[in-house]
């Protein structure tokens, strides 16, 4: 390849009437806005297809003749002002979080992920987890939680799927051209590129950072492939989830180290940081680092001010989903760091890296790391969180199940990102434009109703044709593609029913979402879809990971099935699943279809986005839909069972799907009246839209992540930096006296009511002696646990009552009078016993340090 002496930029050379159109190009508040995606749209219709829906590639390959054309147009510039006017107003409105808490300094969140999920133009996500950060961060902006972004920035993205005439999946990766995306490089002092490293064996590993500008607020993706590095490391940012371990933990350390000290070399301080999955949690130990070398405090002190302003979400129902590192591998890569600039041992380190404290590690795990050093951990949704503490269980031993310290906030989406045109029109005619700056507003949703039955049909139908026609166009370009004949394009050309019921299912090709679980009964199938009078239809989409065989073998049976004579108009299988097939899908399906081995879908967001575009779903009892779920607003299948027998699991389930549809939601959708209305489907969709929009909303989960964890974390870690860290010290000391004398606790003698048959409303009276040895009663909590014995197996029955230390018995023996009182409020037999906790104003919870002390018989 022959090299450049030098480069420059050409830039779009707009009338001085249009330069606001660069403005809003570089804002992705145009992605969530249709008037400002309608006004580019307008510049050029075929232009916009072409480039992927990116404005700034698009202003760069428009005619000079057309600008010139449209800055005279004077519609067209109003159109133009009235979109500029729309952001700024956005920009510059008081927002949710000042309205509550008034313009406070010195906070912010730094939210890390390996991938977002913005628009489709931008290829730094695989799937939902990525669309979930991305919807994160706009309503993080639309509430105006001062919450910055930090992930990587991908040379080749993930890859663009396309399948061979058998149906095998196969990879191509695209180069994606930073300089004519909608973000920017940021620049230091001297205007040149900001440049920053981090240390890899033998060598300094550069990056350069980007910015996109979200609405309110940034995401800074950092890039390695820069001149200063060898071509090795300059592909350390190529691929999202590519290469092997080596190239994982290279990815990681960039994205953890090298965000913090971005964030730092940008000035942005006292902050929370929020690790959305295990990738990033390699930034808990820069963190401690930065304390370490610029305040001087010590490991542990260190660690305290990480733990406490540190949130870990886990996204994962399985440890397969985890990464995990050779202890060789890490060593190779940290072994110095954490001797030369953390200052602690072999052991000290790796026992970040395992839950599992007893044992020795054998391997260095990410999600234990960011559980070591986070505070706040949480599941995707209810079920999920107890699915996540089943599965660590184990690393926290003696706690009671429902005691587990992780808590759970359900995932939503981004309601304006995911809506159609049609239907927000329809919105803002009935229900105003509140719904805009409060979507988790369960009042203004109740206003559904006003909107006419016709209307709100007659929406969703167009919608359904639009799909339609959109598939049709897709499955064309597949034809052509692969060397089809002309029969075959004409074919495609007629596939689907604009009038049909028509089921989406588009997601990740894994094995666990069982794509093909709607093929167990082909003859079955083939009455249903086939019935002239009731007809159906399916469209599906999804990837499978370029290694994942087994899910590359589910896509190619989808492919076979959809090409077999009877099944050649009712079954398109769209490749090269993304946001922008995505859409189309979830704003044109009636029936989104969902039917994974429960429990392993943490959450699963893509059902959400139907529910206000009035499709509705039908679903396993698993991730979101075991809360969202009721006879009014879907449909399920099964009853939340989990079954050993996987085959038998398939065929219970497939038949209730194939029952459920033939019983229950064909008649449904075709039960019409004279005005050809399906009027119990459209309450059903009603009530969708007016039940779930708002709760499955981020609006409403990002406003419990502030309400849960990050203002907490914030204000916790406020209070550890006072006084020169005085608090800081102070927790890391009174942690360590603890942990050193815990052994010394034991109880001396216990005794309670002599009475054993108590009246329901009277109280049940427990006394005990107890030797803390060098402990205190202030450092401890002394609690009454208890429960009905017949329920004693299930601890979410039981409860405790904190006793109070009523004197100390002898001063020079250090034992301790306390007593407490059982509320007997349901008639049965108790138990109860007494344990003793950790106590200390400032923990999150009592189990931070592992400790719990049961008494004996």
């Amino acid at each position: 390849m022959i090299k450049f002496l030098g480069t420059y930029q050409v830039i779009p050379s707009l009338p001085e009437k249009l330069e606001k159109l660069r403005y809003l190009a570089y804002n992705l508040h145009w992605s969530w806005n249709q008037d400002t995606q309608s006004l580019f749209r307008r510049l050029d219709k075929e232009l916009w297809e072409e480039t992927h829906h990116n404005p700034v590639r698009m202003l760069g390959k428009v005619s000079q003749e057309r600008l010139e054309e449209v800055a005279d147009d004077d519609g067209f510039v109003s159109h133009l002002n009235r979109a500029y006017n729309s952001l700024e107003v956005y920009l510059n409105e008081q927002t949710w979080y000042e309205k509550n808490n008034g313009k406070v300094k010195n906070f912010s969140v730094l939210y890390f992920s390996a991938e977002f999920g913005l628009t489709e133009c931008l290829q730094t996500y695989s799937g939902g987890l990525g669309v979930l950060a991305g919807d994160h961060l706009k309503s993080a902006s639309d509430l105006g939680i001062p919450l910055i972004g930090i992930g990587l920035l991908y040379k080749e993205g993930y890859f663009q799927q396309y399948l061979t005439s058998d149906g095998w999946q196969q990879e191509r990766y695209e180069i994606n051209d930073f300089e004519n995306l909608p973000m920017k490089l940021v620049l230091n002092e001297e205007n040149k590129p900001l440049m920053l490293s981090v240390d890899f064996p033998g060598r300094p590993v550069y990056f350069q950072v980007w910015k996109i500008q979200i609405g309110r607020n940034p995401l800074y993706l950092l890039d390695t492939n820069v001149q200063e590095n060898a071509p090795q490391d300059r592909k350390i940012t190529e691929t999202l989830y590519g290469g092997n371990n080596e190239t994982r933990i290279q990815q990681e350390i960039i994205l953890g180290i090298g965000g913090i000290r971005t964030a730092h070399e940008l000035g942005i301080k006292h902050v929370v940081c929020h690790m959305n999955e295990g990738h990033s949690a390699f930034l808990s130990l820069e963190r401690m680092r930065t304390l370490i070398k610029t305040f001087g405090l010590s490991f542990h002190e260190a660690m305290q001010v990480g733990f406490y302003s540190n949130i870990f979400t886990t996204h994962t129902p399985v440890p397969a989903g985890i990464d995990v590192f050779s202890l060789e591998l890490v060593e190779k890569y940290f072994g110095k760091y954490y001797r030369e600039e953390l200052g602690i041992n072999e052991n000290d380190f790796y026992s970040l890296g395992t839950i599992t404290k007893e044992k020795q590690p054998t391997v260095f795990n990410m999600a234990h790391l960011a559980m070591n050093t986070a505070g706040f951990i949480n599941g995707v949704s209810r079920l999920h969180s107890v699915v996540s503490r089943k599965m660590w269980a184990s690393g926290y031993q003696n706690i009671p199940f429902n005691e587990i310290p992780i808590d759970y906030v359900t995932n939503g989406v981004h309601t304006r990102s995911h809506l159609s045109k049609e239907m927000e029109d329809l919105f803002k005619q009935y229900l105003g434009e509140a719904w805009i700056h409060n979507p988790a507003n369960n009042d203004i949703w109740e206003r559904i109703d006003k909107i006419p039955d016709e209307e709100l049909w007659r929406t969703h139908e167009r919608r359904r044709e639009r799909l339609v026609s959109f598939a049709r166009r897709r499955l064309i370009q597949q034809v052509k593609s692969r060397g089809g004949s002309l029969q075959e394009l004409q074919q495609a050309a007629e596939v689907l029913n604009p009038n049909a019921l028509t089921i989406g299912f588009a997601r990740r090709f894994a094995t666990y979402k069982r794509a093909t679980l709607i093929f167990r009964d082909i003859e079955r199938l083939a009455d249903i879809l086939n019935n002239p009078e009731f007809p159906v239809q399916i469209i599906i989409a999804g990837k499978a990971h370029p290694q994942d065989d087994q899910g590359k073998s589910l896509i190619q049976e989808v492919f076979q099935m959809a090409n077999e004579e009877q099944f050649k108009r009712k079954i398109v299988f769209i490749e090269n699943y993304d946001m922008n097939v995505a859409r189309y899908l979830v704003e044109g399906c009636d029936i989104w279809l969902n039917n994974p081995r429960r429990p392993l879908e943490a959450s699963g967001t893509s059902g959400m986005k139907i529910i206000a575009n009035g499709g509705l779903n039908l679903s396993v009892l698993d991730g979101w839909w075991d809360e969202g779920f009721s006879p009014q607003v879907g449909w399920k299948i099964g009853n939340g069972e989990e079954y050993s027998d996987l085959d038998y699991q398939d065929e219970v389930e497939a038949r209730t799907l194939y029952n459920t549809l033939e019983k229950e939601i064909i008649p449904t959708f075709y039960n019409r009246d004279e005005d050809k209305l399906p009027r119990n489907w459209i309450s059903m969709m009603k009530s969708s839209i007016r039940t779930l929009t708002p709760f499955f909303s981020t609006s409403r989960m990002v406003k419990e992540y502030y309400e849960k964890f990050y203002e907490s974390s914030w204000k916790k870690r406020e209070a550890l930096r006072g006084k020169d860290w005085g608090l800081a010290k102070e927790i890391a000391s009174w942690k360590n006296h603890v942990n050193n004398n815990w052994h010394q606790i034991r109880i001396v003698s216990v005794s309670d009511t002599k009475i054993k048959d108590v009246f329901v409303g009277k109280s049940y009276n427990v006394s005990a002696e107890i030797f803390l040895g060098d402990l205190s009663p202030e450092d401890v909590d002394v609690q009454i646990y208890y429960g009905l014995t017949d329920k004693q197996s299930d601890p979410s029955n039981n409860s405790s009552v904190v006793m109070k230390a009523s004197s100390k018995k002898q001063t020079e023996d250090r034992i301790y009078k306390y007593s407490g009182s059982i509320p007997c409020s349901e008639s049965g037999l108790h138990g109860w016993t007494i344990r003793i906790l950790p106590n200390h104003p400032l923990m999150i919870h009592p189990y931070e340090l592992g400790k719990v002390y049961w008494a004996q018989k």
